[in-house]
């Protein structure tokens, strides 16, 4: 029996784990590290799966390459052979945009996917990059970098120091955090009860944070920038802003005083939902010590998400949280993104089809169906998807399935042949999380403590790194071949990330691959230590709470933070309209997150998919009743974009007027070899979603408050 300990990689929690292996390599028990400086010992269902993962006999074990339209199993120089004969031809004839790239989510849970996809995609050379950020975050990164000038430094709650945590649209306690790397969200939770604290959830349904919290307020979907907008003008009404030492760093205070003036309680509670005396004594408790405003996925995946994210902060600037303790803080991760800093820009180029604008270097994956439908110069032609399966967890998802079939080559990058990559040419898969290196080079940026912790690879892998994988790709389209040399084209990558450090390449010794990129960016990092610092010590390395930020964390043009910032505030008259609107009588549908799922990339696992059917569409017993809905009967759920027929759940949980069902399922197509998956399908909600509703400024995908019509099936 050996032991091992790493970090988690299947959420943004980072909880350390320890995994037990027999002679045989084989896990046998996996249980948190308690001496984890981080998480403590917390773990939570999908953690304790991974030794399911590992053993997944679905998982992919050799490239794939379709021959008269079924998969067969091939070495990987004959699928870098076809790939080279197919992918350059078609960037010779057509152009760098005629390649698309679909990056999705369990890409930055993988260190090696992480530094070394972005080498293939700058290769690539395309403006036609996809990612599942346009599906649930890019307001928050838009909010940020108009704000701060930079998409990366987002503000997280320093939950372990507040005493007021006012949360929108978030349901923590399930999804683990979200743009908040925070294990054991339920002890931290309670932490601030401990300390006399208050907390208030803002969500259309009682989710399990909204049970557990002191307060809850069931706002109609997608209305949530109205609410803000309200707290705004109450501070302003009532004297009440005080940004304290942020007043020195700020622009646009004025600004946001005026924008604010229609939005009082009286001209929101009717939209929203929530009564004016209620809005009222809520943003009066947030100007009480240590309190903090935090919003997700409910605010950034709805028709106003820019807006709902940049008010979060405004909120927290004005009563004096922002850069404070207990309040929104910017962390300090080991290693710092690199690159230049120059003030934050968007729409440097636009969609050719619809003119959707490009945010933080992609496009919004809402559009990625008209760009390969549509002919004419610039159409996508082939399509290279890394770890993503949009398939399920994009709008109109049957759409875009159809318009993968035109497709003259595609590629995927994946683990598994699922519901998207059944659609491709070849599979290229890669190790399985204990057999390769582990580092959260994104998470910790978004840390609400400052840590650190490296994984080495507990077993070693039979098929090839993913970093070398992306590299041999990255050879194929810079016109070296499928022979392409992957140890000098490393050596490149290792060469520029050094020089853009201000270090010399050798300090990182014979190290290759994610462990020497890491070890460089730790040296060039704030906390004076190295990858060898890391590896001796498994438990991680533990740097402090959140410290203030500003002013040197900005980089916007003035230098200060733009509380006004033009790009956001141009979509302020689109919200105002608002106001003069009826409240909607017709039903609208929301997403819903379980503690054992995230996304559509953990359903062929076992242990997360027992007892019984989740995938159901929750419904108000006053809904259920005028429609003729019973409980356990199905209902059929159509809207513009499509309908699909769903098991019904009636409860009061969730408020009248809105509906609910779960995101990332639909595992019942053909062509794909998830056994588990496919014996527990539930329903793709994507289906009905509408890749024509989006948030204005950003280009994301509304998910929530999709207009729906529900009736007996």
């Amino acid at each position: 029996m050996t032991t091992a300990h790493l970090t988690c990689p299947l959420c943004e929690a980072t909880c350390g784990l320890e995994v037990t292996l027999d002679a045989n390599q084989r896990v046998t028990r996996v249980q948190g590290d308690e001496q984890d400086v981080f998480s403590k010992g917390y773990i939570c269902p999908k953690g304790a799966s991974l030794g399911a993962l590992h053993h997944d006999p679905d998982r992919l074990t050799a490239p794939l390459l379709k021959r008269d339209g079924e998969f067969v199993e091939v070495s990987w120089q004959e699928a870098y052979d076809e790939i080279a004969r197919r992918l350059p031809p078609i960037i010779e004839q057509h152009g760098r945009d005629a390649v698309a790239v679909y990056a999705g989510n369990p890409g930055v849970h993988n260190i090696a996917l992480t530094l070394y996809g972005r080498v293939l995609y700058k290769a690539l050379g395309t403006k036609n990059f996809y990612s599942a950020t346009s599906v649930d975050q890019l307001p928050k990164h838009y909010s940020s970098g108009t704000m701060f000038g930079d998409p990366l430094a987002i503000p997280v709650p320093d939950l372990d120091r507040t005493r007021h945590l006012l949360i929108l649209g978030a349901n923590p306690l399930v999804s683990n955090g979200s743009l908040m790397t925070a294990p054991d969200i339920r002890g931290r939770l309670r932490g601030i009860r401990d300390r006399g604290g208050k907390i208030v959830v803002v969500d259309p349904r009682r989710t399990r944070t909204a049970q557990f919290a002191d307060e809850h307020h069931a706002i109609r979907p997608g209305t949530d920038a109205l609410l803000l907008f309200a707290l705004v003008n109450v501070l302003f009404a009532e004297d009440l802003v005080a940004p304290g030492r942020l007043a020195e760093h700020l622009n646009g205070l004025d600004d946001v005083r005026e924008l604010a003036q229609p939005f009082t309680p009286e001209a929101v509670a009717p939209r929203t939902g929530i009564d004016a005396a209620e809005i009222r004594r809520m943003a009066r408790e947030l100007t009480s010590g240590n309190a903090v405003v935090y919003g997700r996925i409910g605010t950034t995946t709805q028709t106003f998400g820019t807006l709902a994210s940049w008010l979060v902060d405004v909120l927290n600037v004005l009563t004096g949280h922002l850069d404070s303790p207990g309040g929104a803080m910017f962390p300090l991760a080991a290693c710092q993104p690199t690159g230049n800093r120059r003030p934050f820009a968007v729409g440097r180029w636009r969609s050719r089809v619809r003119g959707l604008p490009e945010v933080v270097g992609e496009l919004p994956v809402a559009t990625l169906a008209d760009e390969i439908e549509t002919p004419g110069e610039g159409q996508v032609r082939a399509l290279i998807t890394v770890s993503g399966n949009p398939c399920l967890s994009t709008p109109n998802a049957g759409r875009l399935a159809a318009a993968l079939d035109s497709l003259d080559f595609m590629i995927s990058v994946d683990v598994y042949l699922n519901e998207t990559s059944r659609h491709a040419d070849v599979i290229l898969p890669g190790p399985s999380p204990l057999e390769r290196p582990h580092f959260d080079l994104a998470f910790y940026q978004l840390s609400i403590r400052n840590v650190a912790n490296w994984t080495p690879a507990t077993l070693p892998s039979a098929l090839p790194q993913e970093w070398e994988t992306m590299l041999r790709l990255t050879g194929i389209v810079a016109g070296q071949g499928p022979e392409a040399d992957v140890a000098a084209l490393d050596d490149f990558v290792a060469g520029e990330t050094a020089r853009r450090n201000g270090l010399d390449v050798a300090v990182a010794g014979e190290r290759t691959g994610p462990a020497r990129l890491v070890d460089l960016l730790l040296r060039a990092g704030p906390y004076d230590v190295t990858l060898a610092d890391l590896e001796a010590a498994p438990h991680g390395m533990d740097f402090g709470p959140l410290q203030p930020r500003i002013p040197e964390i900005l980089c916007t043009a003035s230098g200060r933070i733009e509380l006004a910032p033009e790009p956001v505030v141009a979509d302020v008259p689109r919200l105002r309209e608002e106001l003069a609107k009826t409240t909607e009588t017709g039903l609208v549908l929301i997403g819903r997150r379980h503690l054992s799922s995230n996304n559509s990339w953990m359903h062929n696992l076992a242990p997360l998919v027992r007892g019984g059917n989740r995938c159901t569409i929750q419904v108000h017993p006053a809904d259920a009743t005028r429609l003729g809905l019973t409980d356990g009967g199905l209902a059929s759920v159509t809207s513009r974009a499509g309908k699909l027929q769903v098991p019904v759940e009636v409860t009061d949980e969730i408020r009248p007027g809105v509906v609910s069902i779960p995101h990332g399922w639909g595992h019942d197509v053909d062509g794909s070899r998830t056994r588990v998956a496919r014996a527990n399908p539930g329903v793709n909600s994507n289906l009905v979603a509408d890749e024509t509703l989006l948030d204005v400024p950003s280009g994301t995908s509304v998910l929530n408050g999709i207009p729906v019509e529900v009736a007996p099936a």
